[in-house]
């Protein structure tokens, strides 16, 4: 799994793997899946990110496993 905040593009990425994605769909707005052949989801973006958390919540992140 692969977590990516690209400035620039004011984006937050996760890539859970690296299967070929076919198809991206909005599910919100801002909020963006990609699909690989079988219809799994292999990615999540986030768009203007910096409108949706802080940049300290940026620097810093949690993970936690139950």
């Amino acid at each position: 799994m692969k977590l990516k905040v690209d400035k620039d593009n004011n984006a937050l990425y996760f890539r859970l793997d690296e299967n070929v994605i076919v198809e991206s769909e909005e599910i919100r707005p801002g909020v963006i899946l990609d699909f690989d052949l079988k219809g799994n989801v292999v990615g999540v973006e986030f768009l203007n990110i910096s409108e949706r958390v802080s940049k300290e919540e940026l620097t810093t992140l949690q993970f936690q496993t139950v």
